[in-house]
């Protein structure tokens, strides 16, 4: 796909890898919707900011069709917003699990369900869902929001096949540890160089974007290498 021109919606922008999607899409020549509760630091005349809740189901649909009011089609949504929180299952308020689920899983559906119509009825776009490694592998104190992250993959997969017909896309990505703010609800875990950054992630995305319309990235699972640095002195 020729990014040019495209109309992509991406929600989460304001810090990391949202930001950087934004950022790339733009630098691309794509016109960008940002749909969040913060803006960031985004100016572009290409760049649209939408304040929408998306855990807000009528939300997300006044925002959808506001964009579609404008434009015929949005040929990319990328689901980036995402927040977790860590500790003993039994120990863990309910609100803070509603909360991830709400935002992880439902706040997806309802992008997807609003995107999807019109995506068939031109028959195509592409479809990115980010999840996690944590939609790979149980880790301990980490359960309630691995629960999001395995909804993200089995809706993910499921759809890819429902969808493949009309020529639509949904790829879901599964990064390890991200040089973001995302840590910020884990005492212990402070971001580091030896992470994934940001800006390297969202251009795998943006290259998976990019290919060819038969070719298509069904799962995208990447890890730093060296997560807590080297362990072996290089000779």
């Amino acid at each position: 796909m020729n990014l040019k021109d495209r109309i992509a919606v991406v929600t989460g922008i304001s810090k990391g890898i949202g930001n950087a999607l934004c950022q790339q899409l733009l630098a691309k020549g794509s016109k960008v919707y940002g749909l969040g509760r913060n803006k960031g630091e985004i100016e572009h005349p290409n760049f649209t900011f939408i304040s929408c809740d998306i855990r807000n189901e009528e939300e997300v649909k006044t925002s959808i069709e506001s964009i579609l009011s404008k434009h015929s089609q949005i040929e990319i949504l990328i689901n980036n917003a995402g927040l977790g929180y860590f500790g003993f299952l039994e120990e863990m308020p309910s609100e803070q699990w509603h909360e991830m689920f709400d935002t992880n899983i439902n706040g997806m559906f309802y992008c997807i369900k609003a995107v999807l119509p019109q995506m068939k009825v031109a028959q195509t776009g592409h479809i990115i869902n980010i999840a996690s490694t944590a939609a790979l592998e149980g880790m301990p104190q980490v359960s309630a929001y691995c629960a999001t992250k395995w909804a993200v993959k089995g809706l993910s997969e499921s759809l890819f096949r429902e969808v493949r017909d009309f020529g639509i896309k949904v790829t879901c990505v599964y990064p390890g540890s991200t040089k973001t703010d995302f840590f910020r609800n884990a005492p212990g875990i402070k971001p580091h160089d030896y992470m994934l950054m940001p800006e390297d992630v969202a251009l795998g995305m943006i290259q998976a974007l990019e290919m060819p319309d038969n070719f298509h990235t069904v799962n995208w699972e990447i890890r730093p290498l060296q997560v807590k640095g080297p362990k072996i002195s290089k000779p």
